[in-house]
């Protein structure tokens, strides 16, 4: 009679297993990060939509009145959001924070 040793196939399947509960932890984490990415950078273009309409009635303002001013202000504060957000540590407290509370 053979027998078969079974012990390295046991030990390929746990560690298999813990591999795909770190990728999945590591999958979940970039999820969640790009979610507090994206809350941030709608943070702060709230603030830059205060911020630049409150300069409306200034006559230095940074976009001169005329036909497109709003969408030009739109696409502005659009950019300037998506660039600033995961930098100003609003997205990094609530990433800790959702992390924590999982």
């Amino acid at each position: 009679m053979q027998t078969t040793d079974s012990s390295v196939a046991l030990v390929n399947a746990n560690y298999s297993g813990a591999i795909k509960h770190v990728d999945t932890n590591a999958k979940n984490d970039a999820t969640l990060r790009e979610q507090t990415d994206k809350f941030e950078a709608f943070f702060v273009k709230q603030i830059l939509d205060i911020a630049i309409n409150s300069e409306d009635n200034n006559e230095n303002s940074l976009f001169p009145k005329d036909a497109g001013d709003k969408i030009y202000k739109s696409m502005y504060n659009d950019t300037m959001s998506n660039a600033l957000s995961g930098k100003l540590g609003l997205s990094e407290m609530l990433f800790t924070y959702l992390k924590e509370g999982r």
